[in-house]
């Protein structure tokens, strides 16, 4: 079948994609940078990726495509507060109305359940998405989900991050609001099981798990499967603003997300109907099923996606316009040393830095760190990163993000997400000279008027510290990863 996926860097995405090619499914991706899209090498006749943002009118040129059915994922809640209906509102459009042209016979939208007379701007926003791909004229079937639960999800990680690490929660009333969560294993059979099948066409479902569970007895059913001993007190004086920023500052959640995350937790979101798993023939996972098995893949360290895959960063050149460091109008950090063992080992330290292996060197500093970017609205350092070895462009890594992740070349490119003023990278590569491995790590900062000035050289005695032991520990391979 010939299959368009939109959204396919996403967490969703990625999963929907590779089960997509497994199938034996020829699969075009719209993406905003192609250099996000992975396409491993056995399914590389499978995958075309198409560099596509749908913020713009989709090219005309386009139209040959062959399209059975379209999967569109598009969403942008972590991107801002207010902006993001606006977008989402104007990429479904420019979508609709180039699939309206196309070949295309089945959209396939996963929307959010909406059965509540009030609805958060998040889920506002799915149905007028929603009405808005019915325009195409097109059949559309509609998935409506509610939490899902998966390793990487933002609503498992958060709930991941409250258990593991607060033996004692003080929460909101929210945590009593009722939904039916949902496995990610689950969401990806839905999805596939409605192509071109025509007792979906035009119809809207909801999706949910097996049970109905508030946010309390989610957050505490977790804490059983992992053996954990927690207590959960509900006050009623907690604001939505002061639950946003507790969320916020207590998980690896970007602020945004927070925000429109505590928006729709307010709303209940349970199923008004399940006959789709009947047409479909699926046995919805407990919850607690889906959380061991979310579990076991963070164990066995083979997360295929994650929330955090979705770029954070405002900003209005697109994330790989910062591939080329500037050499002009800079200031940087440049250290090398010479390898004495095996090259190969000290690129495996390299592409493992981050994360639980920390940066080898004055961990506390980068914690430290961490802490004040989450106190002025920045990301942080509990994002962390999906696998413990392996980086592909586009990846978060803590308060960066990756840019180049070549181990042929021997580079490692990231990119600053943290909130500084101006513009950093930090580069590591290894070289060969004669027969000799050097280590070259640069840390470039292009400062943002004199706040930049003043910034990087008021840090400048804790960089060559930090800098200069971060290289040191690297090529030390007696030091544990």
């Amino acid at each position: 079948m010939k299959v368009l996926l939109t959204g396919s860097t996403g967490y969703i995405g990625k999963r929907l994609l590779q089960s997509l090619v497994d199938d034996g499914n020829e699969v075009s991706c719209f993406v905003r940078n192609l250099e996000r899209l992975i396409v491993p090498e056995q399914s590389a006749s499978l995958i075309h990726g198409y560099e596509i943002d749908l913020l713009k009118p989709i090219p005309a040129e386009l139209l040959s495509l062959d399209i059975d059915v379209a999967f569109y994922l598009v969403h942008s809640m972590s991107a801002s507060i207010g902006q993001f209906m606006e977008e989402e509102a104007l990429s479904a459009r420019n979508f609709a109305s180039f699939i309206s042209q196309s070949s295309c016979k089945q959209i396939i939208y996963l929307s959010g359940i909406s059965n509540s007379k009030k609805l958060s701007r998040h889920l506002q926003s799915r149905k007028n998405v929603e009405e808005l791909l019915r325009n195409s004229g097109k059949h559309l079937t509609v998935l409506r989900a509610g939490i899902i639960v998966g390793s990487g999800s933002a609503s498992f990680e958060i709930i991941r991050d409250l258990m593991e690490k607060m033996p004692v929660v003080v929460a909101p009333l929210w945590v009593k609001t009722l939904c039916q969560p949902i496995a990610i294993g689950n969401v990806i059979r839905y999805l596939t099981g409605c192509m071109l099948r025509p007792a979906t066409f035009d119809e809207t479902f909801d999706i949910g798990g097996a049970e109905i569970l508030s946010y309390k007895e989610m957050l505490l059913q977790y804490a059983q499967i992992r053996g954990l001993k927690r207590h959960i007190y509900v006050v009623p004086f907690i604001n939505p603003r002061i639950s946003s920023y507790w969320l916020y500052f207590v998980t690896s959640t970007s602020y945004y997300l927070a925000v429109n995350l505590v928006d729709s937790m307010k709303v209940e979101v349970v199923c008004r109907e399940t006959r789709l798993k009947d047409i479909l023939k699926i046995t919805p996972l407990t919850y607690k099923e889906a959380c061991r098995r979310a579990l076991e893949r963070i164990n066995l360290d083979t997360v295929q996606s994650s929330w955090t895959d979705a770029v954070s960063m405002k900003k209005t050149t697109p994330l790989f316009g910062y591939l080329d460091v500037p050499a002009f109008g800079v200031l940087r950090d440049h250290r090398r040393i010479k390898i004495s063992g095996d090259p190969e080992k000290i690129l495996n330290r390299v592409f493992s830095i981050g994360g639980e292996t920390g940066w080898y060197f004055a961990d506390w500093i980068w914690q430290i760190r961490g802490i004040l970017d989450k106190m002025v609205g920045g990301v942080g350092l509990r994002r962390g990163r999906r696998n413990a070895t392996e980086l592909n462009p586009g990846d978060s890594l803590d308060f960066w993000r990756v840019l180049i992740a070549d181990r042929l070349k021997m580079r490692l490119l990231l990119f600053a997400e943290m909130k500084v003023p101006g513009e950093a990278w930090l580069e590591f590569t290894i070289v060969q000279k004669n027969d000799e491995y050097y280590l070259h790590q640069t840390a470039t900062f292009m400062p943002k008027g004199l706040s930049g000035r003043l910034y990087w050289f008021l840090l400048l005695p804790i960089h060559l510290v930090m800098f200069q032991g971060m290289i040191k520990s690297i090529v030390n391979t007696n030091s544990s990863v």
